[in-house]
């Protein structure tokens, strides 16, 4: 599991039902800000812009990271890279990485997560 049993999360993978105005909807619920979206659950995401994405703050990714094949980085409205280092933790933990738009990511993960596909995703909210 992800990250400490008592921090609120949704306990298993959803589909993303909308994003825009700072959040998400998912799960017949929303959340305001940005999401982690892991096998283990959906959990929020302490990012605002892509600049801030860290190792620190990808923990839970890599704790996760036998079960996922795939990780999309939605970066929010804009395309972003991320650092050297970082891309190259990804490489060591053998995840694929795909970065994009949070829209972008946000479709691509649903339609993986339908067709039963080991992944995961960072999605940086957008207004």
């Amino acid at each position: 599991m992800a990250g400490p049993p008592d921090i609120p999360h949704f306990p298993r993978p959803a589909p993303i039902d909308g994003y825009g105005k700072g959040g998400f909807r998912f799960a017949g619920m929303s959340h305001r800000g940005s999401l982690l979206c892991l096998p283990s659950g959906i959990w929020g995401w302490p990012v605002k812009d892509a600049a801030d994405i860290s190792e620190e703050n990808l923990a839970q990714v890599f704790a996760d990271a036998a079960d996922i094949g795939l990780f999309l980085l939605g970066t929010g409205g804009e395309p972003a890279m991320i650092a050297a280092s970082l891309r190259q933790r990804f490489s060591e933990m053998k995840l694929t990485l795909e970065i994009m738009r949070t829209a972008h990511a946000a479709n691509t993960y649903n339609i993986l997560l339908g067709e039963g596909r080991r992944v995961g995703a960072a999605l940086i909210a957008v207004d």
